[in-house]
């Protein structure tokens, strides 16, 4: 059964996006991490009393305002003006992410949930909605997944058949037997054996090729001057270019589930930053920049308040893996939440989903 091999697995291969460079003391370093263990249960300024009975040290409350004051000279934390208590700031959840986090392992019952949903039977593109689906089932936050409608292989062969009237439909094949079936309103009606010329001439032309090279090609071909020459050719780039026009076929998507989970929560209690990242989820645009920046990476990455670089998800932090099939990365999938979040038990929850779609997608097309 995949994924057997994943049960051990307690620790993230986690990825930072910059070396932190505050050194704090031990003492230092665990006030900072039992506040923000507190602050992320309970969402509220943290005081030097709930410091001192958590962090498990022998130090005064006086001792314990000294190490926070100083903390905050750092930028690590904050004091909201309305209360004694502190807050972490953005630079200190990264110093968290980075230096102190412990990834707690994940449950043997959120493994076994997602592995069966991973193992069900249905296309590529179901199972990897399943993952986003999961992911938020399991952090109560929005799952999100990047997913490829390029066919991942080389072409392998295209067919071209009649429909009615100037519709044909053109069965695209690549070398991972991923199927793309697509209905072309052409410019003409074409016979049965003007077709079966055309796919015949195509795919001696361009079986082995990339989408992309395909449609390089193509374009070049309709800027020549000369396809009179050769009726067959002429017909196969009129046909072939209605395949190939555009980008949704070559293009990405961005898949979320979830979403909703962030209503109610106290970082988006304004509408208005709750709209503008529905909004963000809705462009996709921004998602997919964001998305692309993890997909070449060793890791798990994390994408805290601006550090992502649009200022919908200032509030929110993303936790990215990429996904894998035939040792080849081919997505990313992830989770987006308030940075108020439990990063120690989100990490592994992305981290072991990632691996075992990797497993689910190799394995299916074993």
């Amino acid at each position: 059964m995949i994924g057997d091999e994943f049960m051990t697995i307690g620790e993230s291969n986690l990825t930072a996006s910059d070396v932190n460079p505050v050194s704090l003391s031990e003492r230092a370093e665990s006030l900072l991490y039992a506040l923000i263990r507190r602050y992320v249960l309970d969402g509220q300024p943290v005081g030097s009393r709930t410091l001192s009975r958590e962090s498990d040290l022998d130090l005064s409350p006086a001792t314990i305002r000294n190490v926070m004051a100083d903390l905050e000279d750092l930028g690590l934390v904050t004091s909201p003006h309305t209360s004694a208590g502190r807050i972490p700031t953005q630079l200190g959840y990264r110093f968290f992410v980075d230096a102190i986090m412990k990834v707690q392992p994940l449950q043997p019952q959120a493994f076994s949930e997602i592995r069966e949903h991973l193992t069900r039977a249905g296309s590529r593109d179901i199972v990897i909605g399943n993952a986003s689906e999961m992911l938020s089932q399991l952090t109560h936050y929005a799952g999100v997944v990047k997913l490829s409608k390029r066919p991942q292989g080389r072409l392998r062969q295209v067919e071209f058949l009649p429909l009615s009237g100037t519709r044909v439909l053109a069965i695209l094949v690549t070398s991972d037997a991923e199927v793309e079936n697509r209905v072309l309103n052409t410019d003409r009606p074409y016979t049965e054996s003007e077709l079966v010329e055309a796919a015949n001439y195509f795919n001696e032309t361009f079986s082995g090729r990339s989408i992309t090279e395909v449609r390089s090609a193509l374009v070049n071909s309709m800027k020549r001057d000369n396809l009179e020459a050769d009726r067959i050719m002429r017909n196969t780039v009129e046909v072939a270019q209605h395949l190939f026009d555009g980008d949704d076929l070559v293009g990405d998507d961005v898949l979320v589930s979830g979403e909703t989970n962030l209503i109610g929560l106290p970082e988006f209690h304004e509408m208005e930053k709750l709209r503008g990242i529905f909004d963000a989820f809705k462009a996709k645009h921004n998602l997919l920049d964001l998305l692309d920046r993890s997909v070449n990476s060793d890791g798990i990455n994390i994408f805290i308040g601006d550090e992502s670089g649009f200022e919908a998800l200032t509030d929110c932090s993303v936790v990215t893996a990429p996904y894998h099939a035939d040792d080849r990365a081919i997505g990313v999938i992830g989770v987006i939440g308030p940075t108020r979040m439990s990063y120690e038990t989100v990490v592994p929850v992305v981290d072991i989903t990632a691996r075992l779609l990797s497993s689910a997608l190799s394995y299916r097309d074993a």
